[in-house]
């Protein structure tokens, strides 16, 4: 009976103690390293239970297994016994869970966690962080995008985990955020020692369209293109290059956003400041064209002063021409200053006053009633437009084609390209007009028959033709015509048929009408004024003598 006792608490002791030393299926254990062999580590974990891990199992990425024999080693407890009656262990997972222990509490500390870069995977990078695997997105690995990852392969470096999940075993860290950190903490300590007008040396790290970006110890300034030089400046690297060492001024800092706007031109002297001494107004300097627009060109009167000549002062003759047509890009060219405004950095610049005005020219070379020859550029409504020398034109108006043509008929004996004589008549330089006739190289004809007439004359006209309404009479060559109703003072008298052919008649002068080239006549005015005359010369009515007395005294005094 008491032996059966004894027997029944050993049993019990012994399922307690294996119960107790015998480690849970699923937890890490301690083992010493027994052998290696056949590329494995033979590990006793106690418990008289031994198990194999693979060699690699005890390397970290990119380096050689760190085991020797000896050495107590954690391990992760699969199963107690397999097949072969060894334990099932593995040297990874204990890391790992190890590992997930400390990241799961540097991620709740906001803490770095070291790691390293061991292999590529789509859209990033895989990470070592010391058992766990991570994964490093490609824009978190740096600041700006890296072209080559290689020198960062297996280098132990510090990352911020951004999220882990250990159920899913999903670990984002990032390098990027380190730098970033890094980064802003040196920019505030290079920042906090720079000051506004303070000239350092600088190195070029990037150059763009619009500027340059330069190092000036751990922090980035702008270099902007228009702060490198007083002059035009087409594109930066026409002052930089990548790497060079620079002597930059800084103009300005933002301590908010940390930005530095640095400058080169601030270290010279501004050319500006001697702008209304060295270019007077009204003197002319040579130039380089640099740039043209539809207003006009600028043209480059030494590095850093640009004045612009706009489109109305580049020619005297080309109007409504796009400057490009004038002048090109870096050719040299003769300017005026015509006005400084130092104030808005601005010269206006003329280049047409630099040549002679050809309508001036022309007037001192062609004075009025010069004959001039020329082609006929343009034909209008209202006249020729003849070109002329100095690449200016000449009006001849419809009134002067023709001394015996309306201007409408005249005009049409012409045509564009024809090449004409005219007499120069006007010459206006302020509205540069010159006007011209072709009928003044021929003598006037109505001028020279109606010489000497003026309103009030009696002239003798022959009948040249009857007809209903009066009759046609012509005077020295001219033709006129007197109306049936000037044809006598007597309505009786005012009949055509009673003139002929061949007939002469005295007529007063009524006009004389050079632009109709008309000369008006009249029988009946005649015989008034003439009447007019006898009764002032021998009497009047008033006096008892007779009208018939007094015309009749006339005629005889007459005759």
């Amino acid at each position: 009976m008491c032996a059966k006792a004894t027997m029944e608490d050993f049993e019990a002791m012994l399922n307690e103690s294996l119960e107790l030393d015998t480690p849970n299926e699923g937890s890490v254990v301690t083992g010493k390293v027994i052998a290696i062999e056949a590329g494995q580590a033979i590990i006793d974990i106690g418990y008289k239970m031994e198990g194999r891990v693979e060699l690699k199992e005890f390397a970290n990425p990119g380096e050689a297994p760190d085991i020797s024999i000896g050495d107590e080693v954690e391990v992760y407890l699969d199963r107690v016994e397999n097949a072969r009656g060894e334990a099932v262990i593995s040297r990874d997972k204990a890391r790992r869970e190890a590992a997930w222990d400390r990241l799961e509490k540097a991620y709740a500390d906001e803490n770095r966690v070291e790691g390293a870069i061991f292999g590529r995977v789509k859209g990033g990078f895989t990470v070592d962080l010391g058992g766990a695997v991570a994964f490093l997105p490609g824009s978190q690995v740096d600041v700006r995008p890296v072209r080559d990852a290689g020198p960062l392969m297996g280098l132990k470096q510090p990352f911020q985990i951004l999220k882990m999940d250990r159920r899913r075993g999903n670990i984002v860290v990032s390098r990027r955020a380190i730098l970033e950190e890094s980064r802003a903490e040196q920019r505030a300590e290079v920042i906090a020692k720079l000051a506004e007008g303070q000239v350092v040396d600088g190195v070029v790290k990037n150059i763009t369209e619009y500027g340059a970006f330069v190092d000036l110890g751990g922090v980035d300034g702008l270099l902007h293109v228009t702060d490198m030089a007083w002059r035009r400046v087409n594109h930066p690297s026409e002052i930089v290059t990548i790497g060079e060492t620079l002597k930059v001024q800084v103009i300005k800092i933002n301590k908010d956003t940390h930005r530095i706007s640095l400058g080169i031109k601030q270290l010279q002297a501004d050319p500006w400041d001697a702008v209304e001494r060295n270019y007077m107004l009204g003197s002319v300097h040579k130039g380089r064209v640099t740039n043209i627009t539809d207003y006009g060109a600028f043209v480059e009167l030494e590095p850093g002063v640009e004045g612009l000549v706009h489109v109305s002062e580049m020619s005297w003759t080309k109007k409504n021409v796009h400057p490009g047509k004038i002048v090109s890009t870096s050719q040299e060219v003769e300017v005026m200053v015509l006005e400084i405004d130092s104030a808005k950095r601005r010269v206006s610049l003329g280049l047409k006053q630099t040549m002679r005005n050809p309508w001036e020219l022309f007037e001192e070379t062609h004075p009025v009633g010069t004959q001039i020859e020329g082609e006929v550029k343009n034909i209008t409504e209202f006249g020729l437009f003849v070109g002329l020398e100095g690449d200016i034109d000449g009006m001849v108006h419809l009134s002067d084609l023709s001394w015996d043509q309306r201007g409408e008929e005249a005009i049409q004996e012409f045509r564009k390209g024809d090449m004409v004589q005219a007499v120069v008549t006007e010459v206006d330089t302020d509205k540069e007009r010159i006007s011209l006739s072709i009928k003044a190289l021929e003598n006037d004809s109505f001028s020279d028959a109606v010489e000497g007439v003026k309103r009030g004359s009696i002239v003798t006209c022959a009948v040249t033709a009857i007809e209903d309404g009066g009759i046609e009479v012509e005077y020295n060559g001219m033709k006129s015509f007197i109306r049936r109703s000037d044809l006598a003072r007597d309505r009786a008298d005012q009949r055509p048929e009673r003139f002929g052919v061949g007939d002469k008649v005295d007529a007063r002068v009524t006009s004389v009408d050079s632009k109709t080239r008309r000369l008006g006549l009249s029988i009946k005015a005649r015989e008034i004024a003439e009447e007019k005359e006898a009764v002032e010369q021998y009497g009047s009515s008033d006096a008892g003598a007779s009208l018939g007395d007094i015309l009749g005294a006339a005629l005889k005094d007459r005759n």
